[in-house]
């Protein structure tokens, strides 16, 4: 009973007292916290116009992002010099209202920045404009496919691409072509079977009146393939090399013989290959077709561009008897794949800046843990 009737009087001596609320100053700190957040977004948006100009005036420089970057945040310094100039009173602001403060203008600064320095605000970058023809030297009776990636900031539309091909005797033409998902196509057939060198032009104008040309050509020969090595009508032995000379740029070059498809590997100055090869027959007489083909991928553009070039002769061999030939497996050849490829840019500065952000929070939070203990 004793223990009891103390524990009563030891409840009744504890006077617990709530604290009491400072209305006025919670309302003063909040009229405080509101100025500061209205004032660092509206210093942002004024930095972000400022700084637009600099990054337009230094077109050009290479180190313009960086700069630009440099100034937006050394120019938050002002922000303290604001706020006195505006008597604002800061004696209690602490690290973490400066921190939410210079957050809010940091963020606004490079949030407007971004819009204002892209379409369709501002619009200085000249359309992007890739190129190439398919193969760069071709057989007479076969086909050109020029292929070209046009891409801008602001869009292109076909009528605002011009095509101008040059023939080898100077005849100038503007033939009809498509243009889908960034894709300019034109294939080339070549009806009046001419000799020599082409040349061509696409010219791309974006909504700014931005141009790009790029200019190439692409060559018609009589010997675009050729057989090096033996002669046509020769006889072929086990040990013998087969060589073709291809004067084009290509991916690989193959051959038919006897309806049966075999790969050359490429050599020093030839590709070749042996009728060791399955396909070639013992003690028979064959023909052969050869073919080389051309296949591209563009920059990050997953879709294959091919051609072919079609040998114009057709080859006879006497085949030996001897035992090796027909023997081996068509050899593998590597071809081209797509490859995507990582171009950094403004997101690596902007990945940066996050993670110093976030550095600083733990490194404050860290600080905030020390005095509290």
């Amino acid at each position: 009973m004793a223990k009891r009737r103390k524990e009563k009087d030891e409840e009744e001596d504890f006077d617990f007292k709530t604290p009491k609320f400072d209305e006025e100053n919670f309302l003063k700190k909040e009229r405080r916290n509101t100025k500061t957040l209205f004032f660092s977004f509206a210093f942002g948006i004024l930095i972000a116009l400022i700084s637009f100009g600099f990054w337009s005036l230094m077109r050009g420089n290479v180190f313009r992002w960086e700069l630009v970057l440099l100034f937006g945040i050394f120019s938050a310094a002002w922000l303290k010099y604001i706020f006195l100039r505006l008597n604002i009173d800061l004696t209690d602001f602490g690290r973490r209202g400066w921190f939410g403060t210079y957050a809010i203008y940091f963020f606004s600064w490079l949030l407007v920045l971004i819009v204002i320095a892209n379409p369709p605000f501002y619009d200085e970058e000249s359309p992007r404009v890739e190129v190439v023809a398919l193969p760069d030297i071709q057989e007479l009776g076969g086909t050109v496919d020029i292929v070209a990636k046009i891409t801008d900031n602001s869009g292109i539309e076909k009528q605002n691409i011009d095509f101008n091909l040059i023939y080898p005797d100077g005849t100038n033409v503007s033939p009809e072509f498509t243009y889908e998902d960034f894709i300019f196509r034109y294939s080339f057939e070549n009806s009046e079977s001419l000799v020599g060198k082409y040349s061509f032009s696409i010219k791309a104008t974006d909504r700014s009146g931005l141009i790009t040309t790029k200019e190439s050509t692409f060559t018609y020969s009589n010997d675009t393939i050729y057989l090096a090595l033996p002669n046509s009508g020769d006889t072929i032995r086990a040990a013998e090399d087969i060589k073709f000379g291809v004067g084009a740029d290509v991916s690989r070059v193959y051959y038919l013989v006897n309806d049966v498809e075999v790969n050359a590997t490429k050599g020093t100055d030839y590709f070749e290959t042996t009728a060791k090869q399955i396909g070639w027959p013992r003690g028979e007489n064959v023909t052969v077709k050869v073919y080389a083909e051309k296949i591209y991928f563009f920059e990050n553009l997953n879709i294959q561009f091919n051609n072919t070039i079609v040998d114009a002769s057709t080859y006879y061999f006497n085949v030996s008897d001897d035992s090796e030939i027909g023997t081996r497996s068509s050899p593998t050849i590597s071809m081209p794949v797509f490859k995507p490829i990582a171009v950094p840019g403004f997101e690596l500065i902007i990945f940066l800046i996050s993670l110093i952000v976030v550095f600083l929070i733990f490194k404050y939070r860290k600080k905030d843990r020390r005095n509290q203990k």
